[in-house]
């Protein structure tokens, strides 16, 4: 694997172009326009014209998408068609379970939803479970957040308010005293503490990735949630629920951004649990990191941007230098934690 074309050029994703470049990959960016400040090709298309998509997967031995959500689908299908390799950073379930129909037949590697959420927080989760012997419970909880919050809603929409929405109203799995279930978004409200300061998490959906799957009849009891500083939770029930914005998801997602638009100075946060037994004794096991901005690749880039850029490379690195499969269906929690962080690209999060 050589040739890449990476899809959508906004922050994360021409960070993660420019991080492939520097690590040896023949890049292509794709997006609406041309651009002249990245140091390789950029080609300006419409995804709506197939048969120019389909021209320059020809080309290539895979692809990058960092698009929203509802466009993934049918650039899985071409590459799928093409032959080529196929990587995602997508939450959407229902983008995920096509994307493993494709993988059944897939002459590459189908491998979505390979950002931070779910991506990073399923490989560390994955990790904590394998330290024990038997485990009860495994909890993963993530948030993106302003470092100097203001309003009642102390949140800022770095990350694309259309995948926010469709995390806070689609039915979230887990796993639950053995059972594999649907329960609500945006419930299930619990207090954190990281380094004295105080977070609320919830249920949001997607998180978990192939989790649910992957460890029933092996865990009792797996879940996802989002962190936000406390009475976010409140807020949004109120503007998705009881103003009824939940019918309204395009809309919602527009007065979200205008009202809390993006900033430098955020923070990622990340806090996994696994609870069980180690030779008969009761043990928990916590992975537990707050992440900031940091320069790479010689700009200073958010911290949401680097660590979901971040993931999926260290990824497509892995699956270049043989480490991981190079057919099929690639599950998050099928990747080590050490080799990730073993890759040039995984150190950030070591050295961070």
């Amino acid at each position: 694997m050589k040739k890449i074309a990476v899809l959508g050029l906004g922050k994360v994703g021409s960070l993660a172009a420019e991080l492939l470049h520097g690590s040896g990959f023949d890049v292509t960016g794709i997006d609406l326009a041309t651009r002249g400040d990245l140091p390789f090709p950029v080609v300006a298309l419409d995804l709506t014209d197939t048969s120019g998509v389909e021209a320059v997967f020809a080309k290539q031995d895979a692809v990058l998408s960092c698009l929203p959500f509802h466009l993934n689908i049918s650039v899985a299908e071409i590459a799928h068609r093409a032959g080529i390799h196929y990587f995602d950073l997508t939450e959407d379930v229902p983008t995920t379970n096509r994307v493993i129909e494709l993988s059944k037949t897939s002459k590459g590697l189908m491998a979505p939803q390979c950002g931070l959420a779910p991506g990073f927080i399923g490989i560390v989760g994955a990790s904590l479970i394998a330290e024990l012997d038997e485990c009860r419970s495994c909890k993963m909880r993530v948030g993106a957040l302003p470092q100097n919050p203001t309003g009642l809603m102390g949140y800022s929409f770095n990350w694309s308010p259309e995948g926010v929405v469709n995390e806070y109203l689609n039915d979230c799995e887990v796993i639950e005293d053995g059972a594999r279930k649907l329960v609500s978004p945006m419930e299930w409200i619990e207090g954190i503490y990281i380094d004295g300061m105080r977070l609320e998490a919830f249920t949001t959906s997607g998180g978990l990735g192939t989790m649910c799957e992957t460890y029933l009849g092996k865990v009792n009891n797996i879940d996802y949630k989002t962190m936000r500083y406390p009475g976010h939770a409140k807020l949004m029930n109120f503007f998705f629920h009881e103003l009824l914005m939940r019918d309204r998801r395009k809309e919602a997602g527009e007065i979200l951004i205008n009202a809390k638009p993006p900033v430098e100075d955020d923070i990622v946060y990340v806090h996994a649990s696994a609870e069980g037994t180690i030779d008969g004794k009761l043990r928990r096991r916590e992975f537990v990191r707050a992440y900031r901005p940091v320069e790479v690749a010689g700009k200073q880039r958010t911290a949401i941007s680097w660590t979901t850029a971040g993931s999926v490379v260290s990824i497509i690195e892995m699956v270049r230098d043989g480490a991981l499969p190079a057919t099929g269906f690639l599950k998050q929690e099928e990747i080590g934690l050490k080799a990730f962080l073993a890759t040039s690209t995984g150190s950030l999060y070591a050295a961070n």
